[in-house]
């Protein structure tokens, strides 16, 4: 929870962080707009903090999911939040989260596997997405042989190759390149963007 409401605030979004613990609470200030210490499951301190005021919570409990599970009734039901986004420990928990109203429900730690799993062995792999079960993105480092080559004699193809694979961008420092055609000239340290099936993806992650 601490990194979502900070990453939110450093992007320009209004930002109350709610914590029993006050040593939390203290730490975010600075990196939010409000810190409070409170119980988000009383329906009182949350009328208290101003819900009724924002669009979005993010309900960021893991291990109490009892009080995971009534902070958002309170906000979906009692307080009426537009969109609440609750993390979720475990399948059962995540169904009970959206049958009280959760608007989405997330699994960070099966999310992290995933990622994790994709990138153990293969080491020009940053990152792995998952769009279906079996078809994602990856970002993936240019390998020293790719450097100089330009998409298409290095293999590649934004509009997809005969295995599936496409490249929908490139990063290359602060400056993306979107949608970059086939002539473009791969540099050191550029990261490419690519979609495709998973298991291709796999193959094409341990190049390098």
């Amino acid at each position: 929870g601490i990194s979502l409401a900070s990453e939110l605030y450093r992007i320009g979004h209004d930002v109350l962080a709610v914590d029993r613990d006050e040593t939390l609470t203290q730490q975010m200030m600075g990196h939010v707009t409000y810190s409070v210490t409170g119980d988000s499951t009383s329906m009182e301190f949350l009328e208290e903090v101003g819900i009724r005021n924002f669009d979005t919570a993010a309900v960021a409990i893991g291990t109490d999911i009892q009080s995971s599970v009534l902070t958002t009734v309170l906000l979906k039901r009692t307080f009426e939040v537009p969109e609440v986004v609750a993390r979720a420990t475990n399948e059962i928990h995540g169904k009970t989260l959206e049958a009280v109203g959760a608007d989405r429900v997330v699994y960070p730690e099966q999310e992290t596997g995933l990622r994790t799993a994709h990138s153990l062995f293969q080491r020009e792999v940053l990152e792995y997405m998952e769009l279906t079960s079996d078809f994602g993105f990856s970002k993936i480092n240019v390998s020293r042989e790719m450097i100089g080559l330009t998409l298409s004699e290095a293999g590649l193809s934004p509009s997809g190759d005969q295995n599936g694979l496409a490249v929908v961008a490139i990063r290359r420092g602060r400056q993306p390149v979107l949608s970059p055609s086939k002539d473009e000239t791969l540099m050191d340290g550029d990261q490419l963007i690519v979609a495709g099936p998973e298991s291709t993806l796999e193959k094409f992650g341990g190049v390098g």
